[in-house]
C-alpha cells in the first residue's frame, strides 16, 4: 500500500478512536449532570438523553474504527505453537496487537454500551451504583487508538 494512504489511515483510525474516547468522556459529563439521589450503595437517578446520543456515538465510532484497522491490516493467524515460534517478530508483534485490540473493544464497547444504556430509558431508575462506564469505555478508547496503530503498521510492515 502507498506511505501516503497508510498514513492517512493511521490518522483516520486514530481521529475515529480519539474522537469516541472525547464523546464517552463528554457522554459521563452529561450524565452526571442529571438528578440523581444517592443512598448508600444505592442511586436513583433520571436518564440523560444527551449523555445517551454521546454514548451511542461513541460506540459506533469505536466499532467502526476497528472494523476499518481489521479489514486494512489484513487476516493474520499463527495458528499452531510451532507456526507462532518461527514467526518474524514483527508478525508476532502483529498478532499480539490484534488481540489485545479485540480485547479493549470487547472491554470498551461493552462499557460503552453498559453506559448508554442506563441513559436509554424514559423514566428514572434505581439500583446499584453504575458509575464512569462511559469515561472508562472512553479512555479504553484512547488505548484501542494505540494498539490498532501498532497493528496496522507491524501487518503492513514489509
Amino acid at each position: 500500500m502507498d506511505r501516503g494512504v497508510g498514513i492517512f489511515l493511521c490518522l483516520l483510525l486514530v481521529t475515529m478512536d480519539i474522537s469516541a474516547g472525547i464523546l464517552g468522556i463528554e457522554a459521563e459529563i452529561a450524565q452526571n449532570k442529571v438528578k440523581h439521589l444517592r443512598l448508600w450503595i444505592f442511586e436513583c437517578k433520571d436518564p440523560s438523553h444527551k449523555a445517551f446520543m454521546l454514548g451511542l456515538a461513541a460506540a459506533v465510532l469505536l466499532a467502526l474504527a476497528h472494523v476499518i484497522v481489521n479489514l486494512v491490516g489484513g487476516f493474520n493467524c499463527l495458528c499452531s505453537q510451532p507456526e507462532a515460534d518461527k514467526a518474524s517478530p514483527n508478525r508476532q508483534l502483529s498478532m499480539a496487537s490484534l488481540i489485545l485490540t479485540w480485547i479493549v473493544l470487547a472491554v470498551g464497547l461493552s462499557m460503552l454500551v453498559i453506559g448508554t444504556s442506563s441513559n436509554s430509558k424514559s423514566s428514572g431508575s434505581c439500583g446499584f451504583t453504575h458509575h464512569h462506564f462511559l469515561s472508562t469505555g472512553g479512555i479504553l478508547c484512547f488505548v484501542h487508538a494505540l494498539f490498532s496503530v501498532v497493528y496496522y503498521v507491524s501487518a503492513t510492515a514489509s
